[in-house]
């Protein structure tokens, strides 16, 4: 839709845009002033209008109309959507460091916090000694034993090895008393979906100490050698949060499964984590229904699992001989609240959580997580979203993706609280949650984003708590985030990409600077990214292009090791050598564009996104091959769509039988949702079959799914 300029647009075209007569004579003298005083278009303008012309009770067409007028002609892509302003940013964590330390840390090139943050953010890669060590101790991070250095040179360790020496345990830090917290301060906030109506649950850091210590006690009755691996399959809820951090206080390492996986997807993890005890519930309600999940951890031959029951009852029935009912669990101590779990201090290299990211192979690789990998969680969310003591931060997630352990350790780490929804987060009850928990960081993911916004869910409700808004998992929508700032009276977001190897983002957004829909303004803190041309090259520094994504591997927290597969072929073997370093992969194609904004453009590889889920093509084309006879060979691609948003599956199928009727199409896209729904991941949807002659291929007879994904991306619709 083609939009006219604010200083053109008239009442009656504010009228159409849903604006009752009288309100809209108001918002067009209000207009004028507004244009008067900021001038007819650009940044300054839509600053103004949208956070004093604006507000969420008005038809979202309106907002369309200000922010596409705002930008008629504008010659900088993307453009803002919201700028800093010098008050606000010396209230954040990064401006009240610079203020006080920016003369010290960058000498003469320091200025003030917001044209001083991309010097900060070079200073964060080329000093990473003085660097952590200031934001270690604006953190209030301690170790039982320090490190010798921050950051060692070591043969095994690409880009080198962090805090050689160190000793300390992540648990231990989030259950910390500081400055930052006291016993009586709440750390987690809850509700139960269905409750709307009801006060939302709290709960102060001495009990989740108290019950922290408890499920400790308890595992250590299960005689499991201290580093065994101890599986989490279940809803995050409180119980789930209070089982991981037991989990690694007491020594030992947390294997993260997702509650939608089928039965043969849980075995897999379980085998290849060799996990020797699983905590699960006996079922999961989602809305009305209530879906079995022991059941699934039982045909998925599970070890040792101890069952909590999801609607409160302490009697669980059909249990396997050797497995034991929470109340039964956590009746194998005799426990003294008063006396505290002495953490298991263990070196930095340890393993904490195993996580799991799919590969190319069709098995998902393990990726192990140390005790450093949550300082880079903690750290991201100090430093980009702003996180400390006094916020509510919620981000719908499970432990199963990392996402979930994130939120733990980004929330509990800075002295903030986490909000916990026990339910579907795409509807007005969700939404109610962040009102009534008073959320100042919500996290989200396009597709709820989406959802939200069809339904119009938060009309009424009252979002100005929210500080900031971040969203990861997959591509988002200009239109969606512009509708979600709106509900907030225009709080930024802050886009956030990154990985499960990585223990967070490589690229990001910051508070002291403009951000831009759809878009990411800056690398992560402690990051350098490379943007490789077609021949492997990087593009000159700060230049615009697109190309395949790499990183400099001196990277804390990021992956050294996988269980199942060669760390190095994976992500180092055939990457270019810049300035002495070989650059990590990481597989997606970004663009930088002339305003120094970054884009993600989807996977370079054959991996793709599907609700914010990666996924190979290769699990997914193991599944459809399998559906029917009459297939010959499929290829399974993310398609993102023409006006954005997360990306679409399409199936390209090669037949048996040239004769194949397009009518049997939509059967056999049916059919292949079910298989994938069943045996793969219920969240996944084929968008769309297309039937092809042949998969186009290399030399080597590897299918060039890029080759698809072009040709797909050219269709106007799925």
């Amino acid at each position: 839709m083609a939009y006219r300029a604010l200083e053109d647009i008239t009442v009656e075209e504010i009228g159409a845009a849903g604006v009752p007569p009288d309100e809209a004579e108001r918002l067009h003298a209000g207009l004028r002033r507004i244009l008067l005083e900021s001038g007819s278009s650009g940044p300054e303008a839509w600053d103004a209008i949208s956070k004093r012309l604006l507000s969420p009770d008005f038809p979202f067409p309106l907002h369309q109309m200000m922010y596409y007028g705002c930008y008629v002609g504008f010659d900088s892509e993307p453009p803002p959507a919201w700028i800093p302003h010098e008050e606000c940013v010396t209230s954040t964590n990064i401006g009240r460091l610079l203020q006080r330390r920016g003369k010290e840390l960058l000498g003469s090139r320091y200025k003030d916090p917001i044209s001083s943050f991309t010097d900060f953010q070079e200073f964060s890669v080329d000093n990473p000694e003085a660097y952590w060590k200031v934001i270690f101790e604006e953190m209030g991070v301690s170790f039982s034993v320090p490190p010798s250095c921050i950051l060692g040179d070591h043969d095994s360790y690409p880009g080198g090895q962090w805090m050689p020496g160190a000793y300390l345990n992540s648990a231990s830090l989030c259950l910390s008393l500081n400055d930052k917290r006291g016993l009586d301060d709440v750390v987690i906030l809850w509700r139960d979906e269905g409750d709307d109506s009801l006060p939302v649950h709290t709960m102060i850091l001495k009990e989740l100490r108290t019950e922290v210590w408890l499920v400790a006690n308890a595992l250590d009755t299960l005689s499991l050698p201290k580093g065994s691996a101890i599986a989490i399959d279940m809803q995050m809820t409180v119980t789930a949060v209070i089982i991981y951090l037991a989990i690694i206080l007491a020594g030992y390492v947390v294997v993260s499964i997702a509650d939608s996986f089928a039965p043969n997807e849980i075995a897999t993890r379980l085998k290849i984590a060799n996990a020797k005890a699983i905590f699960t519930q006996d079922s999961i309600i989602r809305g009305e229904k209530e879906l079995p999940l022991y059941s699934k951890v039982v045909e998925a031959v599970a070890p040792l699992a101890i069952i909590i029951p999801t609607r409160r009852s302490t009697i669980i029935k059909g249990l396997r001989e050797n497995d034991i009912s929470w109340h039964d669990f956590l009746g194998r101590v005799e426990y003294t609240k008063d006396i505290p779990y002495a953490a298991v201090e263990q070196p930095i290299e340890a393993f904490t959580n195993i996580l799991f990211s799919s590969g190319t192979t069709g098995e998902p690789k393990a990726i192990p997580w140390r005790h450093a990998t949550p300082l880079k969680a903690a750290a991201d969310a100090w430093t980009h979203m702003d996180i400390r003591k006094g916020d509510v931060v919620a981000w719908p997630t499970n432990l199963g993706w990392m996402m979930g352990p994130w939120l733990v350790y980004a929330s509990l780490i800075n002295g903030a609280s986490m909000a916990l929804y026990n339910g579907i987060p795409l509807g007005s009850g969700f939404a109610k949650f962040v009102q009534d928990a008073r959320v100042t960081m919500l996290g989200v993911v396009p597709s709820i984003v989406r959802a939200w916004k069809n339904t119009n869910c938060t009309m009424g409700l009252n979002w100005s708590a929210i500080r900031c808004f971040s969203s990861t998992g997959e591509a988002s929508s200009v239109d969606d985030y512009l509708w979600l700032m709106g509900r907030a009276y225009y709080k930024p977001v802050i886009e956030y990409c990154g990985g499960t190897e990585i223990g967070g983002g490589f690229v990001t957004g910051s508070l002291l600077q403009p951000q831009a829909l759809a878009a990411f303004s800056t690398p992560a803190m402690g990051c350098k990214l490379f943007i490789l041309d077609s021949d492997g090259h990087p593009l000159p520094e700060n230049a615009a292009g697109i190309g395949e994504l790499a990183l400099d591997p001196t990277m804390l927290g990021a992956s050294v090791t996988l269980l199942n597969a060669d760390h190095y072929d994976i992500y180092f073997k055939g990457m270019p050598v810049v300035n002495g370093k070989l650059l990590r992969r990481h597989g997606d194609e970004f663009e930088r564009t002339a305003s120094g904004y970054y884009k993600a453009h989807g996977r370079a590889d054959d991996t793709m996104n599907l609700g914010g889920i990666k996924v190979s093509s290769v699990e997914i084309e193991r599944i459809c091959n399998s559906v029917s006879s009459s297939i010959l060979e499929t290829a399974a691609i993310g398609v993102p769509p023409s006006t954005g948003g997360p990306e679409q599956l399409v199936v390209a199928v090669v037949f048996n039988d040239k004769s194949f009727l397009e009518e049997n199409l939509e059967n056999l896209r049916l059919a292949f949702n079910s298989a994938l729904q069943k045996r793969l991941n219920p969240l996944f949807k084929v968008s769309s079959v297309v039937p092809v002659p042949s998969l186009p291929r290399t030399a080597s007879n590897k299918v060039m799914r890029r080759v698809l994904r072009q040709q797909f991306s050219k269709r106007s619709k799925f």
